[in-house]
Parts: C-alpha cells; structure tokens; sequence
C-alpha cells in the first residue's frame, strides 16, 4: 500500500521550494542603474559613455546594467546632479562648471587661457582631481570619470575681425564663466541649453556663442550661422559622478569593474576628444563655416579678459584655487 502524503507536507513543500526559488532569483537580479546624459547620441562623450557601460555590463556578466537616456530625455542638465545626489538616479554626467555657483573649483577649466591646450588641460585636471573629488565626496558623490569637450570658440553670424564685433551681441552661454565672459567683452550674455541653439539662432534670440567645433557639427551650425573664430579659450570637462550610496551596495568585484571602466572612458574619452576637434572643425568648413583664428587686436583682447578671469576666479576659489595652481604651476615649470 503506498503511504499517503499529509496535505499539509505537500503544501508546505510547495512554499518552501517557491521561497527558494524567489531567493535565488532575487540573489541572481541584475542591479539596473539609468543613467541621465545630456547631450545627443552623436556627441562623442555620449559615445564614450555608452561604452563605459557596455564595459560594466561585460565585466560584471551583466550583473550590473547600466540604461543611459541621453539628451536631457530623463532629467534636464540642471538637475542631473542633485538627482544624483537625492538618489533620483544613481548616475549621471554633466559639464563641471555647471557647479561654478556652488564652489569656485568647479570652473577651474573654464577660465580663459588659464589652460587651452589638451597639454595644459591634462595638467591642470591632474592638479585639481583631487580637490574637486573631495569636494563631491562631502556631498557623498564620487567621481568617476571627467573628459574635455575641443577648445572653446566664438560661433557668430557675420565675421569676427574686431573686439567691437561682440559689443551689444547676444551670446549664449552655459555656465558663469561664459556669462562673466560675454560681460568682460561687451556682448549680452544668454542662457540657452544645446537641444535649444538652432531655435535660439534662427529667432534671433543669441548672435554668437561659445562653443566647441564639436557642438557646431553636432547641431549642424550651417544651418542658422556663418562663422566660428577658433580661439581656443579653453577646454571644459564633462564628468561622470556616481551616488557614494548606490556605489556602496555593489559587491567589490563590481565597484572594481566600475572603476577599471572608468579609468579606461577617461583615457579613451581625452584621445575621442583631440581626435574630435580635427574633425569637426573639417565638417564645419567642409558644410561652408568660415573657420579663423583671431585678429591680432582680438587676440589682446581676448588674452586680456582671460587674465581678468584668472585674477576673479583665483579670489574666489581661496586656499583650495591657491593649492590647485600651485600644484598646476609647479607641472609647467
């Protein structure tokens, strides 16, 4: 005779083994990170970030999965980083000196002719990373990663030959050093967002802006202007920064493979960079942009503001500017 199986055991069986199951799909889930950018996906640093997570993704058997939602379509620019900061979104990218109004620091690469080289540009970072990334820490952000955008130009819709040329134009800027920029040269300055340029141009909201060749190509400037004067005021960085807290609950192989991938977006993200000024300065002439370099009595100028710039932001940066150009200086002697 076959014994019978009390109901109870059965069912209690079916509850454990469904226990068991539901634990081990919870120990084996994918840690799901979206990511906010908020540039294009031709933009190179939104390429450049689409591989560092696709380099998470592959060094932690997918363990970690990072979505990157590019072009503000997430959270806008202005946000990214108190989303991250609130644990909105674990990650996120945005331009340095958005945080200009928060500390100094933060515009250390916006400052004209302070570094507007890729040369002086890597010296300067070495000699502020750790600054900067201190200063995120108290906010509990860790920074992962920073990569410069080409050397900044003057984009217009006439010729630029003369300082007067700027007086009373309309100039879009995107942080305070652009806008303390178009002050310093008589122009007005005016906050406009990429997604927003060809509109602001075409309406006669803005005349010029400062901007990259790579933003020009990007958004196709032809198309609403005629001229970029390559004046190379300076190279602004993009950085990755990650919630301290999300960071922390990752197991220490994943924070190591985030970390290697990071280190590896910066080195690759710098030579997209250099590599990304020759060709889009090539696109913008080959689509009828007429390309310079400033006029000798703009060139004064232009070298006059930027040491204007340098003095106002050295006061305001204090003991941690003082310690980050000491440390710059001391690579260029």
């Amino acid at each position: 005779m076959t014994a019978r199986i009390p109901l109870l055991s059965l069912t209690s069986a079916a509850a454990i083994g469904l226990s068991l199951a539901t634990l081990g799909g919870t120990a084996q889930a994918a840690t799901e990170w979206n990511m906010p950018t908020p540039y294009g996906d031709t933009t190179f640093h939104t390429v450049n970030i689409r591989e560092f997570a696709d380099d998470v993704r592959e060094a932690t058997d997918g363990e970690l999965d990072i979505t990157v939602h590019s072009n503000g379509s997430l959270i806008g620019h202005a946000e990214i980083k108190n989303s991250v900061r609130r644990g909105i979104v674990p990650i996120g990218e945005l331009i340095m000196s958005r945080l200009a109004n928060e500390n100094p620091i933060f515009e250390v690469d916006s400052v004209p002719y302070l570094a507007s080289s890729y040369e002086d540009a890597e010296a300067l970072w070495e000699a502020s990373r750790e600054v900067i990334a201190e200063e995120l820490a108290e906010q509990r952000l860790r920074l992962l990663f920073a990569v410069p955008w080409p050397p900044q130009g003057i984009y217009t819709q006439q010729a630029l030959e003369a300082p007067d040329d700027l007086e009373n134009l309309s100039m879009r800027a995107y942080n305070t050093a652009s806008e303390r920029f178009a002050q310093l040269v008589g122009a007005v300055p005016t906050q406009v967002e990429v997604p927003d340029i060809p509109t602001a141009f075409s309406t006669g909201r803005v005349g010029a802006m400062i901007t990259s060749p790579a933003t020009g190509a990007d958004t196709k400037a032809w198309d609403y202007l005629s001229h970029f004067n390559h004046a190379q005021l300076w190279l602004p960085k993009n950085m990755v920064i990650v919630s301290e807290k999300a960071f922390s609950r990752l197991d220490e192989a994943s924070q190591q493979a985030v970390l290697e991938a990071a280190e590896a977006a910066e080195t690759r993200g710098w030579e997209m960079s250099r590599q990304e000024t020759a060709d889009a300065l090539a696109v913008l002439e080959e689509n009828g942009i007429a390309v310079s370099e400033p006029a000798p009595e703009l060139a004064t100028l232009l070298e006059e503001v930027g040491a204007t710039m340098t003095e106002e932001w050295a006061g305001r940066a204090g003991d941690q500017g003082a310690a980050i150009l000491e440390a710059y200086e001391a690579t260029r002697d």
